[in-house]
């Protein structure tokens, strides 16, 4: 059965808190169900992320950094001879389906009863999540690797454009600031020879803004008047994404070629399946990690993370993989250390302020 919502408040998708996903006027909604979820959470003047305990903050962060980086060196050693991104995407987000379900029925979680609008809604999720993995497949076919790196910088910048312009919110002058060294110094660690064709700049750009809107999209559906917990999201949107990544895996002719990889025994079958697996559960830890950590610390945050986390990969790149590293790329790394110090400062700052004038909004 689909939502019902009185006519007077039906939104478009997107919408500010208590305005979009409204489920307590879904007359499908489970209420038994939801009662093992997380309530949504009143309409307050204070920001979600403001309201959560830096100590769990850190914590979450912690984790999803350390996850993070040890899946980055892991897919570079796997795609380094398992050469499908595709099929990988398929894999990572089959196993997060099968490792979600197998939680909800050890008693984890419950999973709620959604309307057609909300199914909609992940549904179109799942496609953007998709086509964010194939914008990024395309626009590294035409451009060099280095400007490829050096645009995703820019993540930041959108993911702020994107909640100005849909949600009116707005940051501290310290924030806006912090950006700077932040978007500068991994531009500079990611620096090298600068190659585009017109096509590819304006894929590159797209992948970006697609990305921007994937973690801003993602912490809506967690915080907002739906406020789906992490693990529930996981769930609803690894199945739809799977199976999204396996026809493009098909279309690109990836399935074709992995098959015939076997039939040259150009892959050990064992190994593959082993180093493949392992590659799987990972994700899946990361994929719950990367939500939590969205909910708690806020898409901005989840976004300047990844700026730090490109330098953090290239200085253990250093002890791995032999990288060689020039005054240029030093001098980002710290340049970006210092961005990312002064940004932790502003966060903390917001939240105090944030708190000293919370006050309930009378309901």
């Amino acid at each position: 059965m689909s939502s019902q919502s009185s006519p007077s408040t039906q939104p478009p998708p997107l919408l500010p808190d208590s305005q979009a996903f409204s489920p307590r006027f879904d007359t499908a909604v489970d209420m038994e169900a939801n009662a093992g979820r997380a309530e949504a959470p009143p309409s307050t003047n204070l920001d979600h992320e403001y309201s959560i305990p830096s100590t769990v903050k850190f914590t979450w962060l912690g984790t999803y950094f350390l996850l993070s980086l040890l899946l980055t060196i892991y897919n570079k050693l796997v795609l380094g001879v398992f050469k499908f991104p595709w099929l990988l995407t398929f894999l990572h987000t089959s196993i997060s389906a099968l490792g979600t379900y197998a939680m909800m029925h050890m008693g984890y979680f419950k999973l709620s009863r959604l309307g057609r609008r909300e199914n909609l809604a992940l549904f179109a999720f799942s496609a953007l999540f998709t086509a964010n993995i194939a914008l990024s497949n395309l626009s590294l076919a035409m451009v060099s690797v280095p400007f490829y790196q050096t645009m995703r910088m820019l993540c930041p910048i959108f993911t702020i454009l994107i909640f100005r312009a849909w949600y009116g919110r707005t940051y501290s002058t310290m924030t806006y600031i912090s950006l700077a060294p932040l978007i500068i110094g991994a531009a500079m660690t990611t620096a090298g020879e600068m190659k585009f064709s017109d096509a590819g700049f304006l894929l590159t750009i797209l992948g970006v803004i697609f990305a921007a809107l994937k973690t801003v999209v993602t912490n809506r559906f967690m915080t907002g008047s739906l406020a789906l917990p992490p693990i529930e999201f996981l769930i609803r949107m690894s199945p739809m994404a799977a199976a999204q990544a396996l026809v493009c895996a098909f279309a690109t002719g990836e399935v074709d070629g992995f098959r015939q990889a076997l039939a040259n025994s150009d892959m050990s079958p064992l190994a593959t399946f082993a180093s493949l697996l392992g590659n799987g559960i990972l994700a899946f830890l990361l994929n719950i990690s990367s939500f939590n950590t969205n909910k708690l610390a806020g898409a901005l945050t989840m976004t300047v993370c990844g700026n730090l986390k490109q330098c953090l990969t290239v200085l253990l790149g250093i002890f791995i993989f032999n990288v060689e590293v020039d005054l240029l790329k030093g001098t980002g790394m710290a340049i970006t250390m210092f961005g990312a110090a002064v940004y932790s400062k502003a966060e903390l700052d917001n939240k105090k302020k944030s708190q000293a004038g919370y006050k309930q909004v009378p309901q």
